[in-house]
């Protein structure tokens, strides 16, 4: 019975991506009803929507702010950024998802994966300050990642593999955007950066 469900979702998760025609969008509405009240189907949107529709805004709204100013502390383009208050705030404004305020905490709060497996809109970060985790930056792909990086300097895209960069690579992390607990995240708004 689970795998003919997980066939299911997987058939209705790949129909999402292509314009469907009216039979098909008449089988899936019926597909999702009947997914939903099983209780398996809550995120059904969610699911298609994510992924790509996601990374592509999110990497987007990113470039977006290339010229922006470092500021300590800051958290908006109005204002300038510092690097965690600008991954927080692409996140936050593209797929609505909350990260906490530092950079550190951006990575205790996320997936922790390979470099190998890096995608665009990945989280990659940097010791700059003698300390784990102390920049952070949105991969973009090709060993590219665009960040806020410090006083004096605008948001920008720069090579991973340069020799700065690369000595103080700290790890990759993934955003599971699907799990947020925006209580705990909110009191850290409250800390400095």
């Amino acid at each position: 019975m689970t795998c003919k469900w997980l066939l299911v979702v997987a058939l209705v998760c790949g129909s999402v991506q292509a314009a469907p025609t009216a039979d098909e969008a008449l089988s899936q509405d019926r597909l999702t009803q009947i997914l939903k009240e099983r209780g398996l189907g809550a995120n059904l949107q969610t699911v298609g929507h994510t992924v790509a529709t996601n990374t592509s805004s999110l990497i987007n709204t990113a470039m977006g702010m290339i010229g922006i100013p470092y500021r300590f502390g800051g958290t908006s383009a109005d204002t300038g950024f510092d690097c965690s208050g600008f991954v927080r705030a692409i996140y936050q404004d593209t797929v609505g998802h909350l990260l906490p305020r530092r950079a550190d905490e951006q990575a205790k709060a996320t997936q922790k994966i390979d470099k190998k497996e890096l995608k665009p809109g990945d989280l990659v970060f940097f010791n700059t300050m003698r300390r784990a985790f102390s920049h952070v930056g949105i991969y973009v792909g090709n060993g590219q990642f665009i960040h806020s990086p410090s006083k004096g300097k605008t948001v920008r895209v720069e090579d991973m593999n340069t020799s700065y960069w690369a000595k103080r690579f700290n790890g990759a992390r993934r955003v599971d955007v699907a799990n947020v607990d925006t209580d705990s995240l909110l009191s850290s708004d409250l800390k400095t950066p």
